[in-house]
């Protein structure tokens, strides 16, 4: 005759099974938390994830248009890109020949780049929010108004600053900034004790961008998150209702 489970070891196998985590890491877990996984009807950490990963999903696609459109960067004061020093310490120099203006458009086509790229990149963002954990959302929930957005950004900046490169390089030739790199090199190339630019300045100048273009995104996933958490009215599905209203973020 097989033995009863009993009922608190019973609902600790069932939670371990719903999260596919081992017993000792449901053991960690904030007791209210587990409390409310339990209970019938309440918030889950599932839900708590499901809803992070849904307010950085939306955080992320509002970003990206409007960092995407025209002047997204160049116009906007908060996350415009200036040039990198090693280009700022040659303005004296180009203004000096008659070529400042070069370095002004340089600064142009920079942002523009910059425009031009981040909304290629949406999958990649949408993909590192995918990669939010159950674990990770418990830490998030009841964070500051940009908790998600800053963990995200922790999280996920080396392995964007590498996918996003290649993205950036691309629309910085398509809108004419390394070409003015180049022209800017050669303008100072036979000026005495001018700096020189070579090749590392101009993976400097895609860095750089690269740099500045993911944290004007992420500048706008906090303001979407912020918004999310205080505005009723920007929680448009059932899940952010829960989560965010639920009393517990």
């Amino acid at each position: 005759m097989s033995q009863s489970i009993p009922l608190k070891l019973n609902r600790r196998l069932a939670l371990a099974g719903l999260l596919g985590l081992p017993l000792s890491a449901c053991e960690t877990l904030d007791p209210a938390i587990m409390e409310g996984i339990l209970g019938s009807g309440a918030l889950t950490q599932a839900d708590a994830a499901l809803g992070i990963r849904e307010a950085l999903g939306n955080g992320v696609l509002s970003a990206l248009g409007i960092v995407g459109r025209d002047g997204g960067f160049l116009n906007d004061n908060l996350i415009h890109i200036p040039l990198p020093k090693s280009l700022q310490s040659v303005q004296s120099v180009m203004s000096s020949i008659g070529a400042g203006g070069l370095l002004n458009n340089l600064e142009v086509q920079l942002n523009r780049g910059a425009e031009a790229a981040a909304p290629v990149a949406k999958d990649i963002f949408l993909e590192a929010i995918r990669d939010l954990t159950i674990q990770d959302a418990i830490g998030i929930v009841k964070g500051a108004d940009n908790a998600a957005t800053v963990y995200l950004q922790d999280k996920t900046t080396v392995g964007l600053t590498d996918l996003f490169s290649p993205i950036m390089e691309n629309a910085l030739g398509q809108t004419g900034a390394l070409q003015l790199f180049d022209q800017v090199a050669a303008s100072v190339k036979n000026v005495p004790f001018a700096p020189q630019l070579g090749a590392d300045a101009k993976r400097d100048l895609i860095g750089h961008g690269v740099e500045y273009a993911l944290g004007g995104v992420f500048h706008y996933v906090a303001e979407e998150e912020k918004a999310i958490r205080e505005n009723p009215a920007k929680r448009t599905s059932e899940i952010l209702r829960r989560v965010f209203g639920s009393g517990i973020v």
